[in-house]
């Protein structure tokens, strides 16, 4: 019981957590960001069309480099690493609006 309520303080604020997890994960080490290791459905290719292009370059530029640092088998300097508070989600605005036209259509397919 007195395990259950010490986990239980010391994840109380999940943000804590989530930047554990964000540090764990490993590819802020490479200098990449969260929407930048989506899997590439065609919900997210769509969302990558519609990506504005100086977006798009910098995405481009950060997998290159992470895959350069995968095939020296080196990780970026502690002090050029993502940080969670700096890591935008800039593909999430893209990627809601592709799913939620694809609702649309479907409901409307459905209906007509």
């Amino acid at each position: 019981m007195a395990f259950r309520q010490l986990i239980k303080r010391s994840y109380s604020s999940s943000s804590g957590l989530k930047k554990w997890v964000y540090n764990a994960s490993g590819f802020n080490k490479l200098g990449l960001m969260h929407d930048d290791c989506l899997h590439e459905d065609d919900d997210v290719k769509e969302a990558l069309r519609r990506l504005p292009e100086k977006l798009l370059h910098e995405r481009n530029y950060r997998i290159i480099r992470a895959m350069q640092l995968g095939i020296t088998h080196d990780i970026l300097p502690k002090e050029q690493w993502t940080k969670f508070e700096e890591d935008i989600r800039y593909l999430k605005p893209f990627l809601d609006q592709v799913r939620q036209e694809k609702k649309e259509r479907e409901e409307w397919e459905e209906n007509h």
